[in-house]
């Protein structure tokens, strides 16, 4: 009987959301957005991010002078607690989401072999 890929994903999304790493992040997040400082903070911490992000896409340079507000703006969210906790959550799902992609992605994997 054939599996429906769909019906699959979306029992993958539900996992994701009852997990710990997910519920972890979700706390920091609202934590982070129930103080107005350290949500604005990360707010322009977020958006330099990807507006020098957006620069690299379309193959523009970068200015020293945006390289210098975007360590700036680094230091600062590295020094709220809320911030950094929310970093750190941000980053175990990242892990967690990328090691789920190298789950799916192998069975073409081993039908292409390994690309090197």
């Amino acid at each position: 009987m054939p599996v429906n890929l769909y019906d699959s994903a979306y029992e993958l999304e539900k996992a994701v959301r009852q997990s710990e790493e997910y519920s972890l992040l979700k706390q920091a997040y609202d934590e982070v957005n129930a103080d107005q400082s350290a949500k604005d903070m990360f707010e322009n911490f977020r958006n330099i991010q990807l507006q020098l992000q957006q620069k690299q896409m379309m193959g523009q340079d970068i200015s020293e002078e945006e390289v210098m507000q975007a360590q700036k703006s680094v230091a600062l969210v590295q020094q709220n607690a809320k911030i950094s906790k929310l970093m750190e959550a941000e980053q175990r799902m990242s892990m967690v989401i990328a090691e789920m992609n190298k789950i799916i992605m192998k069975p073409l994997e081993e039908l292409y072999g390994s690309v090197q």
